[in-house]
């Protein structure tokens, strides 16, 4: 103890210095905060046009004001965005505020969600009937169509849910993708059925998550010259100036990943300058576009601008009188002059135009192109094909037994032909996870036609990528594959899936410790049980052949929203690398009411109820067996969806689960978490609840002691109990 005490003594003066440079440091970093604040773009200036500095105004008022009322919200990104939007919005925009689902419109994104209000109040200008002044006056509270961060679900006219910084911007990517493989599937010489823009707004943040340099790069190799990305450089964060955390090159990373970038230096004022370089940017056809453009967070507010005290909270009474009086604006709260109101419905109107026309080319192509329309009204409207499910394969004993991985390369390849919207891949393990499509090719520059998409090892971008292809047309049904274990780095875009309602098929293989060699990095434990518990999302587990067939027919029903909740949801679908027998007591059908009696059916009062998943079932049975040959009566339970069977009819789950056999075990390859509601009080779960080792598979099921006697044994226990 002495010798300790000495030596921390004599550390003391170190710790001191190195306090002191610290804070010298974080000085340093401040002072050059500063500077960079005063080389912003100057506050004061002047746009000529009195009409577009009407309706700049009036974007960053409603903005301010909503947040005001709401006395909650993020009022510096709409005030410093607002020249940039209304160039966008009014000039280059094409779409149509009575059809917002018009087939053919562009897309925004506001990858920076935060400034929701922003996006908000263009939709009120432009005229779409889902924003009125009263659903302004409502932003933020319950019900309201107006939520904190832009919701597609709630508000028509917001293209996806954006929020987490870096998701809007690879979903953007997504709806990119969507409209270059439309297009390049569909369009005739003589009509052009497909084409339209994707533009996208987002800021520091953004750029500093890493999933927007993932997706950026995918944009950039698949060449998608009709995204287009503004780039709010405000240079402010949550934390203070960006300068403290953030000073590369970004304009240099986007060109080194195939984009065209252009700077727009003076985004407080220069409406010319955003036209020709938005115009540039439409002129590049072969390669995605970035602008970067510099503005003031929170413009005008003589007292706030270029803090982060303005990025995410109210401006308040007195500072919002002393804007108005800076950008000399006399109206009330939420008070829009009619000039301001007559510069957005110039673009309405030709949008709606645009969308007249659209329609004759539309109305030629039914005609004269039958066969290619049908698939293409089969992805724009969501409308599946009456044989789109007939070629899913069924298996009896005599079957070979194999992986359910391998099985789901059959259902896809089975799907694919008749599945119009049918489109995925991998995270770069397309052999491992049996994900290709055998019929199509790849999905590249030169080639999107293609179906097959190469994600690269970009699990992140990968899942947020197919919810912006999922919600560019009802009829797609996008897939991404990865091992089970790296869903944890696509998490965020699952669980954006669930919240979006969009239908994405998660394809995940390696379920389990079985995976064997590989070790705990690579097994996943508890990841069954975190995707049951994620609202809206479908997590399936089958057991052979015919469950993997069941499991693809419920989950593109579901895509789709054929569901008792009549919405869309995506399904988590969860695959073995270890072989498994098919059964002759399995079914389609059945494993799409989620759990299902598949041995002893003819005990109407069994002795205790086995309950089984994926490559666990045959232990279940098995031990079923050997439980018999002791003169019990068992019965097997087959449960490879929780959330199908929930939704059942009481009759049926009782039918099931009969409540009076209280003698129940679960057993299954992860952990044990949640498995007490179907086992109840007196039941024993089989699992894993630590992480698993390296070694050979069959040798981890015995060691974890996942095994037939296991089952057993903790049978006669439950019964017992």
């Amino acid at each position: 103890m002495v010798a300790l005490t000495l030596q921390t003594v004599a550390a003391r003066p170190a710790l001191a210095q190195r306090k002191q440079q610290r804070v010298q440091a974080r000085r340093s970093l401040l002072v050059r905060a500063q500077a960079t604040a005063t080389a912003a773009p100057p506050a004061k200036g002047e746009i000529k046009d009195k009409n577009a500095e009407l309706a700049i105004n009036a974007i960053r008022f409603l903005s301010i004001d909503g947040v005001n009322k709401a006395n909650s919200g993020h009022p510096g990104l709409p005030m410093g965005c607002a020249p940039m939007s209304y160039v966008l919005w009014k000039d280059f925009m094409t779409v149509d505020p009575k059809a917002p689902k018009w087939a053919n419109r562009d897309r925004f994104v506001l990858s920076a969600g935060h400034g929701s209000m922003l996006n908000y109040s263009l939709l009120h200008l432009m005229g779409y009937n889902s924003v009125q002044i009263e659903d302004l006056k409502q932003f933020r509270q319950w019900g309201s169509k107006c939520p904190g961060h832009p919701e597609n679900f709630l508000t028509e006219g917001v293209e996806v849910t954006t929020g987490p910084l870096g998701q809007g911007i690879a979903n953007a990517v997504g709806l990119a993708a969507a409209e270059a493989h439309l297009a390049a599937r569909f369009n005739k010489p003589d009509a052009k059925l497909v084409d339209h823009y994707t533009y996208a707004i987002m800021g520091d943040g953004c750029n500093m998550e890493g999933i927007s340099a993932e997706a950026a790069s995918l944009a950039g190799h698949w060449g998608l010259g009709k995204l287009i990305c503004l780039y709010d450089d405000n240079r402010i964060s949550i934390d203070g100036h960006t300068e403290i955390s953030f000073t590369e090159d970004v304009c240099a990373r986007y060109e080194a990943q195939g984009w065209h970038v252009q700077h727009v230096k003076d985004g407080n004022h220069d409406l010319e300058g955003l036209r020709a370089a938005i115009a540039a940017a439409k002129a590049e056809t072969g390669r995605p576009s970035l602008i970067k453009v510099s503005t003031l967070i929170g413009y005008g507010s003589p007292n706030k601008a270029d803090t982060h005290d303005v990025h995410g909270a109210p401006l308040g009474a007195a500072e919002t009188a002393a804007t108005r009086e800076q950008l000399n604006w006399p109206y009330g709260e939420f008070e829009v002059p009619k000039e301001a109101y007559a510069e957005f419905a110039k673009s309405a109107e030709r949008g709606a135009a645009a969308h007249k026309a659209w329609e004759e080319v539309h109305a030629a192509y039914k005609a004269k192109y039958p066969e290619e329309y049908a698939e293409y009204e089969s992805i724009t409207t969501g409308k599946l094909p009456a044989n789109w499910a007939e070629k899913l394969p069924k298996f009896t004993s005599e079957d070979k037994g194999l992986a359910t991985r391998l099985h789901s390369q059959t259902m896809l390849n089975a799907l694919a032909p008749n599945l119009p919207g049918l489109i995925g891949g991998s995270a770069d393990l397309a052999p491992s996870n049996m994900t290709l499509m055998k019929m199509f090719g790849d999905f590249q520059k030169d080639s999107p036609e293609e179906r097959n998409l190469r994600f690269g090892v970009r699990e992140h971008a990968m899942g947020a990528i197919c919810n912006g292809i999922a919600l560019h047309s009802p009829g797609f049904v996008p897939y991404c594959a990865t091992f089970f274990i790296f869903s944890d780095y696509m998490r965020n875009p699952m669980r954006m899936s669930a919240l979006s309602e969009a239908g994405v098929l998660y394809v995940m293989t390696h379920d389990s410790i079985g995976l064997g060699e590989d070790g705990p990095t690579h097994q996943p434990v508890e990841h069954l049980a975190s995707f049951r518990i994620m609202p809206n999302m479908l997590t399936m587990r089958p057991g052979d052949g015919n469950e993997t067939a069941g499991c693809y027919y419920a989950a593109v029903q579901n895509s789709m929203s054929q569901n008792p909740k009549g919405i869309k949801r995506p399904s988590t679908l969860v695959f073995s690398r270890q072989g498994m027998p098919n059964m002759d007591t399995t079914s389609i059908e059945a494993t799409m009411k989620g759990a299902y009696t598949v041995h002893g059916a003819e005990h109407a009062k069994p002795d205790c109820i086995l309950i089984g998943t994926g490559s666990e079932l045959v232990m279940a049975v098995d031990a079923a067996k050997k439980l018999e040959s002791e003169g019990k009566k068992v019965r097997v339970v087959s449960m490879p969806c929780w959330e199908l069977f929930e939704e059942q009819s009481q009759e049926y789950k009782d039918s099931v689960l009969l409540p009076e056999v209280t003698g129940r075990v679960s057993v299954e390859a992860g952990v044990t978490f949640g498995w007490e509601k179907w086992v109840g009080q007196k039941g024993k779960s089989i699992g894993i609840n630590e992480f698993g080792a390296s070694a050979p598979g069959p040798l981890l099921y015995e060691k974890y002691g996942i095994t037939v006697d296991a089952v057993v044994e903790a049978a006669k226990q439950s019964m017992a109990a």
